[in-house]
């Protein structure tokens, strides 16, 4: 899969360069698929994260929203021009992409990204996914894996989705795509945010730590390690329920942080899993469950975070719960369903 989508993007960095449309920088393979665990047993889907930096003569800034009533942290991207003139001489170099882009235009013959893939000033998450998968239609038979595969571009507003099929094989590839915050693990991304999420925001995402955690995690544990039995058992059992899936991996991912690993052996496995279900329990109880990685003063020291998401208070992921009593009864129900 990852092989796959290097392609993709050593392909159309080669067909973008000249241009001035963002940069495909390295994917990145993030969630279930590329932790070792599985909710749902259908076709498996391959999540990964492309980040953009800008292109020769742009600047991105990403400006914090400050609208209390939208969930989660989220932020705009916006673009400007950037000013190539010597100090002293502000507006004398022809070439200065702030003072004269109808020049660079006219000699490059190509637009600025102001005039493709933004609205107004900001960096438009529906204009990005579009452009990029009629480049992946177009640039779909470069590939070696062409040869073997059907590639389908499925809809969708806010991620570049393909179905890959060989005979009886297939699965799914969701990509997305992001701008890292601070050279660190966390990254603003295309995700989807619920129905009225604007075009030009582009929520923070927490995924790519998430699956770095694992992967430590992965290095540190026994041969034999449970963790990830324990958490595709219950991730299973709870989508069934349409319970939220990432609560009981934050559980997980709590424990990991906390119980040595030496106590995840195989031969403790219904020990751990009888822990998983005590502090979910507690959990619901008490309609409250922190953030795994906002606030965590406690996360191992290659998973980098910026100063503010490092200092900042974690939320309640059972938030709504406490706000609706009736979403609250049935989310105890579905526990005590197990």
């Amino acid at each position: 899969t990852m092989a796959l989508i290097d392609n993709f993007t050593t392909v159309l960095r080669r067909a973008l360069s000249g241009t001035f449309y963002p940069v495909l920088q390295q994917a990145i393979g993030f969630g279930s698929a590329f932790e070792g665990w599985t909710a749902r047993e259908e076709e498996v889907v391959y999540q990964v994260l492309i980040p953009l930096t800008p292109p020769l003569g742009h600047i991105f800034h990403l400006e914090r929203d400050t609208d209390q009533q939208k969930p989660g942290r989220n932020f705009r991207v916006r673009v400007e021009l950037e000013c190539r003139c010597p100090r002293e001489y502000q507006g004398m170099n022809l070439l200065c992409f702030q003072h004269h882009p109808e020049v660079i235009r006219r000699r490059t013959r190509q637009p600025n990204l102001l005039d493709t893939l933004c609205t107004g000033f900001y960096l438009d998450v529906k204009k990005t996914v579009q452009w990029f998968c009629t480049l992946v239609g177009a640039s779909w038979r470069r590939l070696p894996q062409s040869r073997s595969w059907h590639l389908v571009l499925l809809s969708s507003k806010r991620s570049c989705n393909l179905r890959l099929t060989s005979g009886q094989e297939s699965f799914q590839v969701k990509v997305l795509f992001g701008v890292q915050r601070h050279a660190s693990d966390i990254f603003i991304s295309s995700r989807y945010r619920g129905p009225h999420t604007p075009s030009t925001m582009w929520p923070e995402t927490y995924a790519v730590a998430e699956t770095k955690f694992f992967r430590h995690m992965a290095r540190r544990a026994p041969q034999d390690s449970s963790h990830l039995k324990c958490l595709q058992l219950l991730a299973r059992a709870l989508a069934r329920k349409d319970f939220s899936i990432h609560s009981i991996k934050t559980i997980v991912m709590r424990l990991l942080n906390t119980v040595p690993m030496s106590q995840w052996h195989n031969r403790y496995f219904l020990l751990q899993l009888s822990d998983a279900l005590e502090q979910l329990r507690l959990s619901l109880e008490d309609k409250h469950l922190d953030h795994f990685i906002v606030g965590n003063q406690r996360l191992p020291e290659e998973i980098r975070l910026p100063p503010d998401v490092q200092r900042a208070k974690p939320p309640n992921l059972f938030h709504s719960l406490a706000q609706d009593p009736a979403a609250h009864s049935q989310a105890m129900q579905a526990y005590l369903d197990l």
